[in-house]
């Protein structure tokens, strides 16, 4: 068993140079929290034989050279090349990747572009990384998607047709339902529905998991239940899984020779001051003024550390061609020159600031002389940086001074926490953590220390992984109740042997789709012609049963020779006949209820009321999913306890609530049916709560089918209305029993 691993870049960029084409490690901290745990892939019992990496090789390849290259990166690095242009890249990676997503999933809404130039190549991007693995992939491969830039790929995956495992992690932050709105309405449903495509879809916290499930809800309509979601007939789960660190890589440092080396020059040349570390991209999501402006803050504030402390400020360069990032390099450069030149003085300057990219052994070394870490992220998904220091520090000593907005402080608590917006608060922070004791240092550390060697970037891997299989498992479990291809062939059979067959029908969700306004559900022509194929036979009697009420039921299908049966039971009528209740029953209280459906229309924007005779039915498929749902449950409550003495059925249906008079429902109905034609093959469908009454109420030996992937009395399930059209257009087309 295979695994592929799919992100927006390589672990190798290709360079060439005049002597040729050479491979060197790419950046990131996907690739370097893989690496170790990958080369333990095949050495484990049950665990991958081999892992293949799909991705961009970092440079646009000529065509002739395209052939050579892909042998060589499959050969040397199990790696497969996905070729793009510049210009794709430039509007793909420059344009939507860096100028829409990552601002506004970032909260930086207001540096957000919304081209549609970049949005097309988003899609056509994504479009080619799914050929790409269609052609690498095998039956038992499981494919693992990362980041926002293929937030599209397992959709496209699935619409080939594929049912491998797929896993999707999202390394940025999932924003806030009004953050993600901002988005054009296509865009933000085509990313959500993308993503659906996963088996699991991971996120860094819980928070991101939450607002990833908002919007699912209040965009595409469809609820979850503990963060499992039913979309396009698959189970599809979301979850947190907090990505760890090699902590024995990070923690081993200091015992290597060239570490140990750098640390001590390093302490000799700063002369035994206190250092304060910082070391972030240049970005401005990272919020390294923000720290500028607090330090400054703290010189001003706290003058006694005045040539007795350090900022080390180590910017890496990181993506060109971003005018935001061009601007802060220089507003970086400014306020560095400021510090220095307001409180410098011979011998000693407040900010040592390297402008470059650090080795491993480098950045170790700074860990280990390191003071305080100052991490102040104004919005960061996870932040590896505050876990790697922790991780380096073997002597349990140093602070951590964590801003709030990393994903990273929700699991270390023990963090000197900020705000990072607030900068007089970053200067109390290092005040306080410049002047906290060693025991302190040591008891704060080592319970981060335990919770870091506990979850490694090896369980963060494995556990999501784990995961994606076990969707795959639960999947089968609900497919086991699918209507399979050996059942549907035996129902045939049973039908064609059979010489008196009686078929129940709901309307709503299982002939048609539900519709937000429920007077726009009209038949359509195909549906009717199939309906009156069915019912042409003699020996067929079809019942369609239904909550609609008679006027609109018998308005559509009147003229057809079949039973109908409207509000879920009240009231009858056998063909060539006359509507008759199925007993004798109240509707005064309609009047009293009424009102109390009004205000909610008027507190739910969208719903509307349908009154029917005996029952009344609040609507709410057009309002905001979120704010429906909460009030459906308000509605509920009320309406239960306000009939208490009053023989009525409530309950809460797809999007609506639903009150009828009580001792009658669909099961009543169908009894009544099925005693009056005694069939020798009898045949119910239906998609909604009130279908389950009729699936109870009817014999073992009945056919009963429930629309949509649910738990249900019913025998089998089907994915949707179109499947339902399908059996019954096949039934209609057997020859007639002799």
């Amino acid at each position: 068993m295979r695994l592929l691993i799919v992100s927006n870049r390589l672990p190798v960029t290709v360079v060439e140079k005049e002597e040729g084409i050479r491979f060197q490690q790419s950046m990131g901290g996907l690739v370097s929290g893989l690496q170790s745990w990958l080369e333990t892939l095949g050495k484990k019992e049950g665990s991958f034989t081999e892992c293949l990496w799909i991705g961009w090789p970092g440079i646009s390849v000529a065509e002739k050279k395209k052939a050579g290259l892909k042998s060589r990166l499959l050969a040397e690095c199990r790696a497969f090349p996905v070729f793009l242009s510049e210009k794709e890249m430039d509007k793909f990676y420059h344009g939507f990747c860096n100028k829409t997503i990552w601002p506004l999933f970032h909260y930086f809404s207001t540096y957000a572009a919304y081209e549609k130039d970049y949005w097309a190549q988003y899609q056509n991007v994504n479009r080619i990384f799914c050929d790409a693995v269609m052609e690498v992939l095998q039956p038992d491969d499981v494919v693992w998607v990362h980041d926002y830039h293929l937030m599209l790929l397992p959709r496209l995956l699935r619409e080939k047709g594929i049912s491998n495992p797929i896993g999707f992690f999202l390394h940025i932050p999932f924003p806030s339902f009004e953050i993600f709105r901002m988005m054009p309405m296509k865009w933000r449903s085509d990313i959500l529905e993308g993503m659906l495509g996963a088996d699991l879809i991971g996120f860094h916290t819980h928070d991101y998991t939450r607002y990833f499930l908002t919007c699912v809800h209040r965009i595409l309509g469809q609820d979850h239940n503990m963060g499992e979601i039913v979309s396009g007939g698959r189970l599809v789960k979301a979850d947190a899984y907090p990505m760890g660190i090699d902590y024995d890589l990070f923690s081993g440092a200091a015992k290597d020779a060239a570490v140990r080396a750098e640390t001590g020059k390093l302490k000799k040349n700063l002369n035994n001051l206190k250092v304060i570390l910082s070391v972030d991209r240049l970005d401005y999501t990272k919020g390294v003024l923000n720290r500028l402006r607090g330090y400054e803050i703290f010189l001003e504030k706290y003058p006694e550390w005045a040539g007795k402390a350090v900022l080390l400020l180590v910017v890496v360069s990181s993506r060109i061609g971003v005018d935001q990032y061009q601007q802060m390099k220089r507003q970086i450069d400014e306020a560095v020159g400021r510090i220095n030149g307001k409180w410098g003085k011979v011998g000693w300057s407040p900010v040592v600031y390297q402008y470059r990219h650090l080795s491993f052994g480098s950045l170790a070394a700074l860990y280990n002389i390191s003071d305080v870490c100052l991490v102040t992220p104004l919005r960061d998904g996870m932040n590896l940086i505050a876990k790697e220091y922790l991780a380096s520090r073997a002597d349990n000593g140093g602070v951590l001074v964590l801003s709030e907005m990393a994903g990273a402080a929700k699991e270390l608590g023990e963090a000197v926490l900020i705000n990072p917006n607030d900068r007089e608060e970053i200067a109390d922070a290092l005040s306080e953590a410049l002047a906290m004791p060693p025991e302190e240092q040591k008891r704060r550390n080592s319970v981060m220390q335990k919770r870091l060697q506990r979850c490694t970037v090896a369980r963060w891997a494995g556990h999501f992984l784990n995961d994606t299989a076990g969707m795959k498992t639960k999947q089968k479990k609900m497919g086991a109740r699918l209507l399979s291809s050996s059942a549907l062939e035996k129902m045939m059979r049973d039908f064609g042997q059979s010489g008196n067959r009686l078929i129940f029908l709901d309307y709503d969700g299982t002939l048609v789709p539900f519709s937000k306004d429920p007077r726009a559900a009209v038949p359509p022509k195909n549906l009717l012609e199939t309906l009156k194929t069915l019912c042409a036979l003699p020996q067929n009697h079809v019942v369609l049963i239904s909550g609609r009420d008679k006027t609109t039921l018998h308005g559509w299908f009147g003229d057809l020779p079949i039973h109908l049966v409207a509000e879920h039971g009240i009231w009858m009528r056998e063909k060539g006949e006359g509507w008759a209740l199925i007993k004798p029953l109240l509707n005064d209280w309609k009047e009293k209820l009424l009102p109390l459906l009004d205000v909610y229309c008027d507190r739910v924007p969208g719903s509307l009321v349908e009154e029917k005779d005996f029952s009344v039915t609040w609507h709410y498929r057009g309002a905001d999913p979120e704010l429906s749902s909460l009030r459906a449950k308000e509605l509920v409550d009320d309406l239960t306890a306000y009939t208490a003495n009053i023989d009525l059925n409530i309950f809460q249906g797809n999007r609506v609530v639903e009150i009828r008079s009580g001792g009658v429902n669909k099961g009543t109905a169908g009894i009544h049916f099925y005693s009056r034609f005694s069939p020798d093959f009898s045949l119910a469908i239906g998609d909604d709560t009130t279908d389950e009454d009729l699936f109870r109420a009817l014999p073992e030996s009945v056919y009963t089918v429930r629309v949509g992937m649910v738990d249900s009395h019913a025998k089998y399930n089907l994915k949707d209305h179109t499947e339902v059209i399908s059996i019954l257009n096949q039934l209609g087309s057997l020859p007639v029993s002799s």
